[in-house]
């Protein structure tokens, strides 16, 4: 028998019951793959993260991630709750460490302030080709949109930072606020397609401090809706990028969006784009968070 400590922490958030609650476990050392899925979904958020002790010197801590229904290789915001949680839990001060996580190893810097704010690098940028006039009929039937809704500067396309999600941009935030998705059909698209994750989002916003705004559907791996989401808002800015959508120096592109207020869990994710010949060369994302409650578990 081994006693596990268990976080609920909002990532994205300074405020308790708002961005996005993922479970960490700071000490899963022993835990089966069989278990942490049996944790993950009786905590039921989207993401579930697992801190083991590091396997050799290549890296400072080791993450899993788990849905309620499936392992997945990287989660933005379980990251940003996992690293806050233990620098809470340990005191940490400012520092860079180095996780394992499914997609390799990759950089966190902890930056300590009057909290604790957490960036983390993501995977490499890859970007598919782009939908045909059918794959785009399915999706946009999908999501209850029409080709008139789009915002004829995106094109939808599948990006990853190591977790692909599709890139979906219309024209209007009234538009984003009141869809409604289709469920079934993104699961058999999501077959299709061989993504899981639908990212919509506006540039219809007229404040110089936020850039976007966002909705992420992902049916097919038990997540309807995702408050906030990491992994989409950070390819989001390599596509702005790629797509020459967004005005920047050459070097880095640095920008804010919202996501999650349709359903009540607002949060802000921070974004950093390096660039080098107009391209997208590396995401940081970076964020803060609030511990909701902690608990045990002995089994």
């Amino acid at each position: 028998m081994k006693t596990y400590t268990i976080y609920q922490v909002d990532a994205f958030t300074t405020e308790k019951f708002k961005g996005n609650p993922a479970g960490v476990i700071t000490n899963a050392d022993g835990l089966s793959e069989q278990t942490m899925q049996k944790i993950a979904r009786e905590l039921n958020n989207s993401e579930t993260a697992f801190i083991f002790a590091p396997e050799d010197s290549s890296h400072d801590v080791k993450l899993r991630y788990f849905t309620p229904t499936t392992e997945v290789p990287s989660c933005g915001h379980a990251t940003i709750a996992a690293h806050y949680a233990r620098a809470v839990e340990k005191q940490l001060c400012s520092c860079q460490l180095t996780q394992k996580i499914g997609i390799g190893l990759l950089p966190v810097n902890i930056i300590k302030a009057k909290d604790y704010i957490i960036w983390m690098t993501q995977g490499k940028i890859e970007f598919s080709e782009l939908f045909s006039a059918t794959e785009e009929k399915q999706l946009l039937t999908a999501l209850g949109l029409t080709k008139a809704d789009m915002d004829p500067r995106c094109p939808a396309q599948i990006v990853s930072t190591g977790h692909s999600k599709v890139m979906i941009g219309i024209k209007s935030r009234a538009k984003l606020n009141t869809l409604s998705p289709d469920m079934g059909m993104l699961r058999n698209f999501s077959t299709q397609i061989a993504c899981n994750g639908y990212f919509v989002f506006t540039l219809d916003d007229d404040t110089p401090e936020i850039v976007t705004h966002g909705r992420m559907f992902a049916p097919a791996i038990g997540i309807e809706e995702d408050p906030v989401t990491g992994n989409a808002n950070g390819p989001l800015g390599a596509y702005l990028v790629k797509h020459k959508i967004v005005k920047h120096d050459n070097s880095m592109f640095v920008f804010t969006g919202i996501q999650g207020e349709t359903i009540l869990r607002e949060g802000t994710v921070h974004v950093k784009v390096k660039i080098q010949n107009d391209e997208p060369t590396q995401v940081q994302i970076g964020g803060t968070a609030v511990i909701a409650f902690k608990t045990q578990i002995t089994l």
